[in-house]
């Protein structure tokens, strides 16, 4: 196996255990959560789901990014941000960017010291909202997975 076939390989397993596991989270696992299904104590269910897959997100997010680094460098691609044909390339790097912040900086940082206060003043609105980033993640994500497979197969909505 050539290095591309390498780098694109790990690259798409990645994007599939890091999209995968945000699907898995925002379909199954939080709305369990609002239910209650985990037990009466959301937050530590939340905590205990997300303390299990958070490392393995990181890891995928890095992965992606360093093979999609990769690849662009060795193809030469730079040229495709200078064109809306290529919008998925933009797209890739804008969700990858916004997903390393929030799993890097928004949920060590910010979100661990701010989820609990909010919790306990009014657990329902801060399930949904937490719910609701998620889905808009998702639809991001899942928008950024079609248009890269369809785009680099050819297809353009330019």
């Amino acid at each position: 196996m050539d290095d591309l076939a390498l780098a694109r390989a790990l690259h798409v397993l990645a994007v599939v255990v890091w999209i995968g596991g945000v699907a898995m989270a925002t379909s199954v696992a939080i709305p369990g959560v609002r239910r209650g299904d985990f037990g009466s104590d959301r937050l530590r269910a939340f905590h205990a789901i997300e303390h299990r897959f958070v490392w393995q997100a990181r890891s995928a997010v890095l992965l992606v990014g360093a093979t999609g680094l990769y690849m662009v460098a060795r193809l030469d691609l730079w040229d495709r941000f200078r064109s809306l044909d290529f919008w998925w390339m933009h797209a890739m790097v804008c969700v990858w960017a916004i997903f390393a912040f929030v799993l890097f900086i928004g949920e060590p940082l910010i979100l661990h010291r701010r989820l609990p206060r909010w919790v306990a003043q009014d657990p329902e609105t801060a399930f949904t909202r937490l719910h609701r980033a998620h889905v808009v993640l998702l639809t991001l994500g899942l928008i950024t997975v079609f248009g890269a497979v369809a785009g680099s197969h050819g297809w353009s909505i330019f």
